[in-house]
């Protein structure tokens, strides 16, 4: 397995592998070229061979970095990618000069919240119904990097 930089090349099977894992809440193909067109951005696949099994996203602006997403094939996930993806995006936060990483995840997402936990995550707050359609709550967590 290794990580490199995602190109236009890859978004198809991004967008294939994201509308897999988050249904109608799913990035389109289009919202994926922007992102990787933006300046500030680092987007990341996680590949075997030519397969994409994972992907991460970061924009950094000053002190400040947002993970935009994170998305880790069914089939690939308790094999720790996701962390690697996540230690990948800390840092290229790091790197590029910011001191906080901000992200957004679902309240119901325990796995997900306790990954976060593990790299140093706290919660700052609660949006309500943030999630749609649905309404599920999200948690705004912080890093310091």
């Amino acid at each position: 397995m290794v990580l490199a930089p995602a190109r236009w090349w890859h978004l198809a099977d991004v967008q294939r592998l994201e509308a897999d894992l988050f249904g109608p809440t799913a990035w389109s193909v289009e919202t994926f070229w922007g992102e990787l067109a933006a300046p500030g951005r680092t987007y990341l696949v996680a590949l075997e061979g030519e397969e994409v099994l994972g992907y991460a996203g970061l924009a950094v602006s000053g002190a400040d970095a947002d993970v935009q997403t994170i998305g880790v094939a069914r089939g690939a996930q308790g094999r720790g990618l996701g962390r690697r993806l996540l230690r990948a995006l800390l840092t290229a936060a790091r790197d590029a000069g910011a001191t906080r990483v901000l992200l957004e995840v679902r309240a119901d997402n325990a796995p997900a919240q306790a990954l976060y936990a593990s790299e140093g995550f706290e919660v700052l707050a609660r949006r309500a119904r943030y999630y749609q359609p649905g309404g599920i709550d999200a948690l705004v967590l912080r890093a310091r990097v």
